[in-house]
């Protein structure tokens, strides 16, 4: 099989020179050692014969011949090529699958020889030894798809020095670099333009290093939510393991909603659909059957039924594994608030493009007027008695001064500011137990209005048990029940709970704990039946043969099952689902004496009145039904199952107790402006249970009928009644997935922002239209949290909490950076402006303003944009979808803070000299100083937008107070150190102290600012 590939009906077996003389090599190898031992038995044969006609004694031999033969696959192996399959090829197995090709899976002997070729077994799986596993892997691949390479950080360097504005400063640096070794020499002419130079390279680097990190942070995000899990059957033992720990050969258990882990056929199941338009296009579910169209593909979804799949393929050995490898991974979602940002970037920098056209004018005007005097006293320019190289190396310093007025005008830090806070918030929301999918839902979820959520598993706990049990109208007690309950009836419950289920119970020997898969609900079932009914699943299923499944159904709320007895000549119909729904299938029910009884109205009354006790008291209550019919002339003549003249045979109530601290969660959200409404598949009292337990509802109040109401009376309102009543709706039970997409769609149309919960494939409509799509990390299917934008991981509605409470974080992180950045623009574009107009000079250099540059733009970002989310922000209302970014409270902070560093500065530049007695070099580091710590101080007003005690919560964020003493270090070595370098001087004590107290009056400034009451739009 190794040798002889496969071939297609009609094509002709070709092999070239090569192959035939393998093979033939390989059989005259073989018949040589044949005849060896054949001739050498004949020899045997023939002396034994001569000894035995002489009557002569028997020669003493061995009492047998061994003859080594080593295989001669072994012989032939390529160097490295593992022969642990020799009658497999990988590229064989993969185009059976890819193809489809029936003849291909014929050629093996079917399905079920190919499970035996593999070293597998349907039922047990391979063995799972850590051996047997590097063993496939080695042979077979890794369940892996080469990724793309990544930007390397050479590319994020590159991108930055693309900019125009720094092509051209870098540009003006080396003319100046050049005029100045020219007129002053190599030792003191480097100096200019050799400042802006490395300043610029200062710049990109700090951009590239910080953009490189994040895309390693995005990378790795991108890697943890590929990695979804996936149930196998390993040496008899059903097991969840990573999708990137599936090799070939293993048997896969698939359900509704799983994502098909990787190419493979189908061995068995029921009404299994499978939606592969990721991979053909075609949006027809493909029905799988094991003799007609048993392939499965990578990377398709299961959209109904249950089934187990043989793994044959992995990896780069599928198709869907060469398509992801040939997709880049890299990040390119812009959200709505990066474009809105973007847009207010290129405004401001259009301003900034004005003044700075202006400054270059009015200083090119000074200059070839005479206006401007050197160090000396001496005009610049005195027409034709100025050289040439004088007049460029001018005109070449103005232009570098005016185009770092672009670079500081322009708040290029503001889309560096989202892409920082989002990757932080990214990074601690996994910490917190949510994985976000979709950028844009990190800053939406701030905005959230409504919260749509399940009940089971995000407001419960979803351990559920089984605490009650009733036969007819009277109760069984949990000890012991199998005693209290005849034969017949004992029998039919554990065929209803063995037969009718997705779970399965595992054992390793008699004395060990049973292993129990399944859903919770499920296992909560198969539990009990194990331990109270002394029931053996594996035996009920070997002496029943299932001949068809209807699986649970949303609608229906049941799943049902018809088996043949192998031992009796009769075919039951088990229905297991929401109690009162299958009771009103029910015209019959057994007792506790094990007595068929006919259900009349009283009795069906009573049964209704035990369900619904049970219900108040929060438990979800199950019913077992079937119906027996003889079977026709030895053959089952439909599959239908029946639905009505069932024989009830019991009611359980499962307990899923209320999470510890979904009361106080609810609570926060009601005091964030947030309405938290509950949407769930259980009947009307169970829900309204939890609804009080959890505080959705109050038990004195919400009771009316427009809070708590069914999915059927919801679907049948009129448009207007629905839009009427939606915003009074609390709890909607007995609701299918369609119930929730209609609920979304109504509270949209009200203008709200809606976040929902789902974990079913059907819930998929209703994530992708909600504003904010959360579905279950646990419970959830692949097809739920690949519509979804946020994930959460522990299934827990806390969780959903901390989720709104990070996206009003992320919001008001970039609400804090757009005021202190637009305060530096604003007091730096004027003072700049006003300077040059009129003496002529700008007071800040270009090295001087690309310092400034950087502190606002990278070490801002960093200081503000990661700030942790506190308890205050649920305080608030939620953000509109129409509110402004910036507030009519940030324009009050900022303009006053503006207006603050502008005059001092104004002062200083005009009345410095005189006020100080210092000369102009020292002056002008003094502003230089001043506006550097202006920035430092205004960073803690910027922490606190609307409270005046900017220190709160300030010991608990390490970033900010490092990048604040980083960069009041930074900027000593700049004045003191870098003299040079910065065009600076140094200061002495006194001076410091000027520069720090005049900045430090920008925090009684904002505090009595915050005193004037301003409408938050």
């Amino acid at each position: 099989m190794s040798a002889l590939r496969l071939r297609k009906p009609g094509d002709q077996v070709m092999f070239d020179q090569e192959q035939w003389s393998v093979i033939s090599k390989t059989h005259q190898r073989r018949w040589r050692k044949a005849f060896k031992a054949i001739c050498f038995t004949r020899a045997l044969v023939s002396l034994s014969k001569k000894v035995i006609d002489k009557n002569g004694p028997l020669l003493r031999t061995l009492s047998y011949v061994a003859i080594d033969m080593q295989p001669a696959a072994a012989e032939d192996s390529s160097p490295g090529k593992s022969v642990s399959f020799p009658n497999v090829d990988p590229k064989i197995l993969s185009d059976m699958v890819r193809e489809k090709n029936i003849d291909y899976l014929n050629h093996f002997g079917g399905v079920n020889q190919l499970v035996l070729v593999l070293e597998s077994d349907v039922k047990h799986g391979i063995n799972g030894s850590d051996a047997d596993v590097i063993r496939r892997r080695n042979f077979f691949g890794a369940n892996k798809y080469q990724k793309p390479p990544p930007k390397s950080f050479l590319s994020f360097v590159i991108e930055a020095l693309k900019d125009t504005t720094i092509i051209i400063l870098l540009a003006c640096a080396v003319l100046s670099l050049v005029f100045g070794i020219k007129e002053d020499g190599w030792k003191d002419g480097w100096y200019d333009g050799g400042s802006i130079i490395v300043a610029v390279i200062l710049v990109v680097a700090v951009s590239a290093v910080s953009n490189f990190k994040q895309s390693k942070q995005f990378d790795k995000l991108s890697t943890k939510r590929s990695d979804i899990r996936v149930e196998v059957v390993r040496d008899g033992r059903r097991q969840p393991i990573s999708i990137f720990e599936i090799v070939v050969g293993d048997i896969v258990c698939l359900k509704i909603g799983d994502q098909i882990p990787a190419d493979g056929l189908f061995l068995e199941g029921h009404s299994l659909m499978v939606d592969e338009s990721s991979m053909t296009g075609e949006s027809d579910h493909v029905e799988i059957h094991e003799t007609i169209c048993p392939f499965l593909l990578s990377g398709t979804k299961v959209t109904d039924g249950i089934g187990v799949m043989l793994v044959t393929s992995v990896g780069m050995h599928t198709l869907w594994g060469e398509m992801m490898s040939s997709i880049n991974g890299g990040s390119n979602e812009e959200t709505p608030l990066q474009e809105r940002l973007n847009k207010l970037t290129s405004y401001i920098g259009k301003v900034g493009l004005a003044v700075a056209a202006i400054v270059l004018a009015v200083l090119l005007i000074r200059y070839f007027t005479g206006n401007t005097k050197d160090d000396r006293g001496n005009k610049e320019f005195n027409g034709s008695k100025t050289k040439s190289d004088d007049v460029l190396n001018a005109v070449v310093k103005i232009v570098a001064a005016a185009v770092t007025i672009i670079v500081v005008a322009i708040p290029e830090g503001l889309p560096l500011a989202v892409t920082l806070t989002l990757a932080f918030s990214m990074k601690r929301m996994m910490d917190d137990q949510a994985m976000v999918r979709k950028l844009s839902a990190c800053e939406t979820m701030g905005s959230a209005t409504t919260i749509c959520t399940d009940k089971t598993g995000t407001l419960t706990l979803n351990k559920m048990k089984v605490t009650e049990f009733w036969l007819g109208k009277e109760a069984v007690k949990d000890d012991g029940t199998s005693l209290d309950m005849e034969g017949n009836v004992l029998k039919l419950l554990q065929q209803a709970v063995g037969l009718n289920t997705t779970g399965t119970i595992y054992k390793q020997h008699s004395a060990s704990e049973p292993e129990i898969s399944g859903s919770p609900t499920e296992k909560a079932i198969l539990s009990w039946a194990f331990f109270n009914l002394d029931s053996n699943i594996e035996e009920v299923k070997k002496n029943n043969k299932i001949i068809h499944v209807e699986i649970f159904n949303s609608v229906k709320k049941r799943s049902g099952v018809l088996v043949k007895s192998n031992s009796e000549n009769k075919i039951h119909t088990h229905w297991k689902g929401a109690a009162e729904m299958i009771l009103t299938s029910c015209s019959s029910y057994y007792n506790k004496a094990g007595m068929l009884k006919v259900m009349d109205a009283e009795e069906r009354q009573q049964l209704e009145t035990i369900i619904k006790n049970m219900a108040a008291k929060s438990l979800r209550c199950i019913a077992f039904a079937y119906k027996e019919k003889g079977e026709e002339s030895g053959l089952v003549l439909e599959n239908n199952l029946e639905e009505n003249g069932l024989t009830l045979l019991g009611i359980i109530g499962l307990k899923d107790p209320c999470r510890e601290g979904v009361r106080r969660a609810v609570e926060s959200c009601k005091a964030a402006g947030v309405n938290i409404k509950m949407i769930t598949g259980d009947n009307v009292h169970t829900a309204r249970a939890i609804a009080i337990e959890s505080g959705i509802l109050n038990a004195d109040g919400d009771l009316d009928n427009e809070a708590v109401l069914e999915g059927v009376e919801f679907r049948n309102y009129s448009t207007e009644e629905r839009m009427e009543k939606v915003n009074k709706i609390r709890v909607m039970a007995r609701s299918s997935p369609l119930d929730k997409l209609l609920m979304v769609q109504c509270l949209k149309q009200k203008g709200h922002v809606v976040a929902v919960t789902g974990d079913g494939t059907n819930d998929a409509p209703a994530l992708k239209e909600a504003d904010i799509g959360l579905s279950m990390g646990i419970q959830g299917t692949e097809v739920a949290k690949e519509s979804s934008d946020i994930v959460i991981l522990d299934d827990n509605f806390e969780s959903v909490v901390t989720v709104l409470k990070w996206g009003r974080c992320v919001y008001n992180n970039i609400q804090k950076f757009i005021q202190f950045q637009l305060t530096v623009n604003v007091a730096a574009l004027v003072i700049n402006f006003v300077a040059a107009v009129s003496s002529g000079k700008i007071p800040l250099t270009t090295v001087q303003l690309l310092w400034v540059n950087l502190i606002m733009d990278t070490l801002g970002a960093l200081a503000l944009a990661t700030e942790k989310p506190s308890n205050d922000l649920l305080a608030k209302r939620p953000v509109g979808r129409s509110e402004p970014l910036i507030t009519r409270i940030m324009w009050r902070n900022l303009i006053a803070q503006a207006l603050y560093q502008i005059t001092i500065l104004l002062v200083l530049q005009f009345k410095g000299r005189s006020i100080f007695g210092v000369d102009e070099k020292v002056n002008n580091t003094l502003i230089f100083n001043t506006f550097v710590f202006c920035q430092v101080f205004n960073e803690f007003n910027a922490r606190k937008l609307e409270k005046k005690n900017i220190f709160t919560g300030l010991l608990q964020n390490k970033l900010f107070l490092a990048i604040i003493g980083i960069t009041i270090v930074l900027q000593s070595i700049m004045v003191e150190i870098l003299k040079r370098f910065a065009n600076t001087v140094r200061l002495d004590w006194g001076q410091w102290g000027v520069c720090i107290g005049l900045a430090a009056l920008s925090w009684p400034i904002a505090w009595v600012v915050k005193c004037i009451p301003v409408h938050a739009s």
